[in-house]
């Protein structure tokens, strides 16, 4: 059966169409891809030079990319064009004569087609996914006109070749990625496995999947051996509650103050005290294990521990010697003076005759030990007040504030939240000295007019509040910058309430007033 001229005319399309399919596909390298198109085209279209555009570095721009059938100096001179004037086929014949479509007219480079000698062109866009990506260009040295077909069968090889270069970029884009990965994923295990932190990483049931040097430093236990153990095995029971506690916090999302404390027995059977992080393992967004990142704190913290308890034994020691010097004070000083001013009374009353001038130095000597005595009374009261040890902290709070707003022109208001008690007699030494050096920060630096003591109990704890309506002041970072400024009320206070495990917050600003909150224990 004979076909007709259009039905031979598709034919030889789909066959010239599925040969460069198959030769193109044979590859995702892009430089094969190129390559064997325009080696293809230029027999397909039995033509003399055929050419490939790409984007260039320049944006909107094409740049040419694969070429047969010119020279050089043709490739040198030849230019970009732009992409945005690449939407419909553009035909040319004779450069220097017409554009058979106006509208679709583009700024070629005539004159480089010109020196190398070509007649006729036909430039057709390179699509993938609807999308222009390029342009292929087919020329030839004698004047042709390219009819329809040809357009039309030039169009579907740009259709081709637009989808095998775009897969060919997709292709070396991933390639690039997972040579990336594997980089990262090396330099990652070189990081974790000589990380001076351990490491180590286990499955939603505690089993240990990967470990590095230093967690096998510190569990005592080899890298091989962590990988067959399961985290139980370190915990003792109220470590692995706080590690239950920290799973589910941060399975609900919920926040988590890390890096966190928490304690490990070692193969030798001795408590390590850590600092650790932790954080979701997850693989599609599902949960599939925890990371933890600890630091060994044990020898550090035994330091602590141990300043804290030299620490506690020297403030101990300080309270001693003041209450020593207060005793004295009130029981020697103080009755001396009482004597003293019982004779200045005696002599004053039995010497009717002594001249004026000798009765009012008297008389003046006389109120100089009344004020003697009761600057003594102050000072001994200060050092030790004896209604704290009589009546407990609240009364001895109230005597506190009523003497300083005596002593100034601060109005000091004590209030009180909850049920009044007791508590041992070092808590309740600390929290009035806090107390006390907070409100002398007041007196001296504020420029205060009211300043207020909040006492609340509860069960759990109980927390004073001083506030003052002050000038205010900006707080350093650490405690560390506290004592480089000078500030060392506040070092103090700092270093007290750490020592009955309570807490100190204070908030201030510049014309902001001050609030100083003291948290402790309730036992």
């Amino acid at each position: 059966m004979r076909l007709s001229k259009r039905e031979s005319s598709h034919f030889l399309q789909l066959e010239s169409l599925g040969r460069i399919s198959s030769t193109i596909s044979q590859s995702l390298e892009l430089k094969h891809i190129l390559s064997s198109s325009v080696d293809n085209v230029s027999e397909i279209m039995d033509v003399d030079a055929a050419l490939i555009f790409l984007p260039s570095q320049e944006i909107g721009h094409l740049a040419l990319r694969a070429h047969r059938g010119v020279t050089k100096s043709f490739v040198d001179s030849v230019g970009d064009i732009k992409l945005e004037d690449i939407r419909q086929p553009v035909t040319e014949a004779g450069l220097s004569g017409i554009v058979e479509d106006s509208s679709n007219n583009v700024n070629l480079p005539k004159m480089a087609f010109e020196n190398e000698g070509l007649q006729s062109l036909v430039l057709v866009p390179l699509k993938a996914n609807r999308k222009v990506t390029g342009a292929l260009c087919v020329a030839t040295h004698n004047r042709r006109r390219f009819n329809q077909d040809d357009i039309e069968l030039l169009c579907n090889l740009g259709n081709q070749i637009g989808i095998a270069i775009e897969n060919a970029i997709l292709y070396d884009v991933e390639r690039k990625n997972v040579s990336k990965l594997r980089l990262s994923e090396k330099r990652y295990r070189t990081l974790f496995q000589n990380a001076h932190d351990a490491i180590w990483v286990h499955d939603m049931d505690g089993n240990i999947s990967s470990a590095n040097i230093a967690a096998s430093k510190l569990t005592g236990y080899e890298v091989e051996e962590l990988c067959r153990m399961n985290v139980k095995s370190f915990l003792s029971e109220d470590s692995l509650h706080l590690a239950k506690e920290i799973r589910n916090r941060l399975l609900n999302k919920r926040a988590v103050s890390q890096p966190y404390e928490q304690r490990l027995i070692t193969k030798d059977r001795v408590e390590a005290i850590l600092k650790l992080t932790t954080d979701v393992v997850e693989v599609n967004g599902k949960a599939v294990g925890f990371q933890h990142i600890a630091r060994d704190v044990t020898e550090e913290k035994h330091m602590q521990e141990s300043l804290r308890f030299y620490l506690g034994q020297i403030t101990l020691a300080q309270e001693e010697e003041r209450k020593r010097i207060a005793r004295e004070l009130h029981d020697e000083t103080i009755q001396s003076l009482v004597v003293l001013a019982r004779q200045l009374d005696d002599i004053i009353s039995v010497s009717g005759d002594l001249p004026f001038d000798k009765r009012r130095l008297l008389d003046n000597l006389r109120k100089q030990a009344d004020d003697i005595m009761a600057n003594v009374r102050r000072l001994s009261q200060d050092l030790r007040p004896p209604t704290l040890d009589r009546l407990g902290l609240l009364p001895a709070l109230e005597w506190l504030a009523s003497d300083l707003s005596r002593r100034s022109k601060i109005n000091i208001e004590v209030t009180m939240r909850g049920v009044s008690r007791r508590f041992s007699p070092e808590v309740e030494l600390c929290l009035f000295r806090i107390a006390q050096e907070s409100l002398m920060n007041t007196l001296r630096h504020s420029r205060a007019t009211n300043a207020e003591v909040a006492v609340e109990f509860s069960e759990e704890l109980i927390r004073i509040t001083i506030r003052d309506d002050g000038k205010g002041f900006c707080i350093p970072e650490t405690t560390g910058d506290l004592v480089k400024q000078g500030r060392l009320g506040l070092a103090g206070m700092q270093e007290r309430v750490q020592l009955i495990g309570g807490k100190l917050k204070v908030n201030s600003g510049p014309d902001k007033g001050t609030i100083v909150t003291i948290e402790a224990p309730a036992i």
